[in-house]
């Protein structure tokens, strides 16, 4: 794919997504007329780059798509809710034909030959009789007789006149400014696009292009003059709509060369000629041919245009090597500041300021270098409301999706990685979920079911919340499965939290029958699997009869991470402190020893295993003294608490994350890797793997002085 295709392309996804936010703004209800405009600029722009690259696919639908919102911005068709669900179908197919051209693909004919065949359907029925006049229930207008009037004035032949449907030349006055090449637009499409409408003859005005040594390179200067002689049925009204997408980025002049013979001037009338005073018809606007649009202009002010964003498109690959480049320079400032504290004091003088200063425009360089790659997560969210009107159809429901905190903003890469996890939470929530029309009815809620998608900041993380209005997890019916399956014994003691998580259990499904949609057991344990590896943990509540909610809470980068710096076994590692909920110092802990040496801590009337972190990674066999070991106190995702023994805690600090499976391979345990500042390597902790390693408790031994060494009966 070249530049220019990539370019059209990216274009289109911004255009496919501004069609989707006027459509999901006229679906709650909103009648100004600028949203449905912006929907009919973002198709009519799609058609006229896929014609300057000959896709006729593309063009062949989104042309009867604008015809239908064309319909609608002119008041012809009412934005009633058939339409609307029509446009949102016409959207996502559109969105479809988008893809495909893409991949230098084409989808089978047959695939959208029924939308195509409505929107046609819906614009042509219109076009029959949409200036038609409707009498229906009105009196019939009073009868008249038409009087002749006799001029003879020696007027040439009326052929000879000019027909108001006759073709008028027009003279074009075009330049560019910066910013129209700066948006990846090409004033040679727009020419292309004004070929189709009749005969052009263009000049290039080259008078003011200057030797580049005398002038500068990145300010445009061509001028283009162009004369067309519109078909049949093009208007001058059509020639600005070439244009309407370059708007405010170019110097655009259309000159009408319309003309008709001079008139002599009329004899005067003879005495018998008589102009009637009373009965003839009246010219004004008659009131019965009045309709009410589908679409009026809101109360008050009207909605002015959104203002164009300065902005470029940049690789992401640029963008990953400057963040990269960005964790170096901070690495290579802790390096020099841990070498900086090693010389004697009196030997840094006043060199401390200016490290102080280093610290701070590193850390800033490093904030704004990694809000680059922070994207609002409207795009995202508008991809699912196509997944929730898809899945509610295949399940025979009805459902809307209610976006919150569209304009949280996230890395780009963690939005990529949410895709899929969020399809699988749609798909169970409205078919597992929601209920059937009936049955909602019969609970006195409304037969459409609600799915509301919430982004929001907090603590520095970004919290994605999945809910639904539906009837709650059935807790008695996945006990029972969970029993058939043999995951649980009928005598454990279960609580409700424990019950939602086994719904993240690998082939676990609530379905009676596998259908498209489940029974395959495939669905949150994908989504528990690829949060986790974001970094990010995903949580359950539900309340029966009210609906269930899923949490999804994740790191706003996944550059950097957070941690505590432990030391074990004269080894460096890093704890992320997303999990972490205590730390305890030699001596403060209550330990116990069960009867088969493993050992707990006794914390809030609740037993916490302990796991020997330095055995659990192979760092060493001996057994250890509690006594003597800082215990930090973890949480994972289903709320099971762990403590990890550790030697020491040195320190809470933000390091850089390194891959390793690029450089070396995935270790059980280990999440990543960072440099520390003194140039040695440190690893990061997974700590729902740790916890999970066989042999974790590592090897018990006598209690140490001062710790309870009671043996408590399993």
């Amino acid at each position: 794919m070249n530049d220019l295709n990539e370019m059209f392309f990216q274009e289109c996804d911004d255009l496919l997504e501004g069609l989707s936010s006027g459509l999901n703004e006229l679906e709650n209800g909103s009648n100004d007329e600028e949203i449905v405009n912006s929907m009919f600029r973002s198709v009519h722009s799609i058609k006229g780059g896929a014609g300057a690259f000959g896709l006729d696919q593309l063009i062949e639908f989104s042309h009867a798509f604008e015809n239908v919102l064309d319909d609608v911005r002119a008041g012809r068709l009412a934005a009633d809710e058939n339409v609307v669900a029509l446009l949102f179908t016409a959207s996502d197919h559109l969105s479809d034909l988008v893809d495909a051209a893409r991949n230098e693909d084409q989808l089978p004919p047959e695939q959208g030959a029924s939308i195509l065949s409505d929107l046609k359907h819906m614009s042509g029925s219109l076009d029959d009789d949409s200036h038609a006049h409707d009498g229906r229930g009105e009196e019939d207008p009073p009868a008249f007789e038409p009087t002749t009037l006799t001029v003879d004035g020696g007027l040439p032949p009326l052929d000879d006149m000019l027909s108001p449907t006759a073709p008028t030349p027009l003279t074009i006055t075009f330049k560019a400014l910066p910013q129209l090449y700066t948006n990846g637009h090409d004033p040679t499409l727009l020419f292309r696009s004004l070929q189709e409408l009749g005969s052009l003859t263009i000049n290039a005005d080259l008078s003011s292009i200057s030797l580049l040594r005398d002038a500068p390179w990145s300010a445009p200067t061509l001028s283009w003059t162009i004369d067309i002689l519109p078909d049949d049925s093009v208007d001058e009204a059509a020639i600005r709509e070439v244009f309407e997408f370059v708007e405010g980025l170019c110097e655009l002049e259309i000159q009408s060369h319309a003309s008709a013979p001079p008139i002599e001037t009329l004899p005067p009338l003879e005495e018998h000629t008589q102009v009637p005073q009373s009965g003839a018809p009246s010219l004004g606007p008659d009131p019965r041919e009045t309709k009410e649009t589908g679409v009026k202009p809101a109360s008050g002010s009207k909605k002015q245009p959104a203002a164009r964003s300065s902005t470029i498109r940049v690789d992401l690959q640029r963008v990953d090597q400057l963040i990269n480049l960005v964790g170096e320079l901070v690495i290579a400032e802790a390096m020099l500041r841990q070498s900086m504290d090693e010389m004697p004091h009196s030997a840094n003088g006043s060199v401390d300021e200016a490290m102080s200063q280093l610290k701070q425009l590193s850390g800033a360089i490093q904030e704004s270098v990694m809000a680059i790659r922070a994207q609002p997560v409207r795009g995202l969210f508008q991809r699912m409301s196509r997944i929730v009107r898809e899945t509610s159809k295949e399940a025979g429901k009805s459902a809307r999706l209610v976006t919150i905190g569209d304009a949280t903003e996230v890395d780009k890469t963690v939005t990529e990685r949410l895709v899929e996890p969020l399809t699988h939470m749609i798909r169970n929530a409205i078919d597992h979920g929601l209920e059937a029309p009936d049955q909602r009815l019969a609970a006195n809620k409304d037969k459409r079911g609600t799915v509301t998608l919430e982004a929001a900041h907090r603590s520095g993380r970004v919290v994605i919340t999945l809910s639904d209005d539906g009837g709650g997890i059935d807790r008695a019916k996945v006990r029972q499965i969970a029993e058939d399956k043999g995951l649980v014994r009928p005598d454990d003691d279960l609580a409700d939290a424990d019950i939602d998580n086994l719904l993240f259990r690998a082939g676990f499904s609530t379905a009676n029958e596998v259908s498209n949609l489940s029974g395959r057991g495939v669905g949150m344990d994908v989504v528990r699997n690829e949060i986790q590896s974001l970094g990010g943990r995903v949580s359950m509540q539900s309340e029966p009869g009210k609906g269930t909610s899923v949490t999804i809470s994740l790191p706003l980068t996944l550059a950097v991470l957070e941690g505590m710096v432990v030391r074990v076994a004269d080894q460096t590692l890093i704890v992320p402190t997303l999990s972490l909920r205590e730390m305890l110092q030699p001596g403060q802990a209550s330990v116990h020893t069960l009867c088969d040496g493993d050992r707990v801590l006794a914390l809030n009337d609740e037993l916490v295993p302990i796991i020997n972190l330095g055995a659990a990674l192979g760092y060493r066999t001996d057994p250890v003294c509690l006594g003597q070991q800082s215990l930090l106190l973890i949480e994972d995702d289903s709320g099971r608490r762990s403590a990890l023994a550790v030697d020491a805690i040195a320190e809470q600090r933000e390091v850089v994350i390194k891959g390793l499976e690029q450089s070396y391979q995935s270790i059980s345990g280990i999440a990543a890797a960072t440099i520390l500042g003194n140039g040695r390597i440190a690893l990061i902790i997974d700590t729902d793997q740790v916890i999970a390693l066989p042999g974790r408790m590592g090897a018990a031994e006598p209690p140490a002085p001062g710790a309870t060494g009671d043996v408590v009966n399993a």
